[in-house]
């Protein structure tokens, strides 16, 4: 809950800076010299770049988060039973003993979102978050191609 409320108050924060930055470039392009205006039009395209990638990332977030909430539905969620240092840490070993595993069902299971979803934890535990990220991307498409698997047995 705590990573819920960091990542929409920093996202609060970015939104009304995007909104200043926006305001000062409307500003100097009202100026209306060359100069100003061709300032204006740079200091616009930061709060472009900055609301696309917001987007991104949010989308990623409620992509990840919905892939979590079906897994846990299924009872097929990573239990974190991983050993910790004394100050709350992963202990290393251990991440790279379970990260071990979840490679190996994802060698053996290319195409299950499942598996790439587990092995994307497993690269988070091990604090590689940017491999976390593609495993977690892969699961996501692999996820959105598979067809959806029913809710209920159909009564027939």
């Amino acid at each position: 809950m705590r990573a819920k409320i960091t990542y929409f108050v920093t996202a609060a924060v970015l939104v009304f800076y995007f909104v200043l930055v926006g305001g000062r470039g409307l500003m100097l392009i009202r100026h209306g010299t060359l100069l100003t205006v061709t300032f204006g039009v740079a200091v616009l395209i930061l709060p472009v770049i900055g609301v696309w990638f917001l987007w991104k990332n949010t989308q990623f977030a409620r992509r990840a988060n919905a892939l979590a909430a079906e897994l846990d539905a299924e009872g097929g969620l990573p239990v974190d039973d991983l050993l910790r240092t004394p100050s709350g840490r992963i202990d290393r070993d251990s991440a790279d003993a379970v990260f071990t595993k979840r490679r190996e069902e994802t060698e053996d299971a290319p195409d299950d979102w499942r598996a790439w979803f587990k092995l994307a934890v497993a690269y988070q535990d091990a604090r590689d978050t940017p491999r976390a990220r593609k495993a977690m991307q892969r699961a996501i498409a692999l996820r959105a191609s598979s067809p959806a698997a029913p809710s209920s047995p159909s009564g027939a």
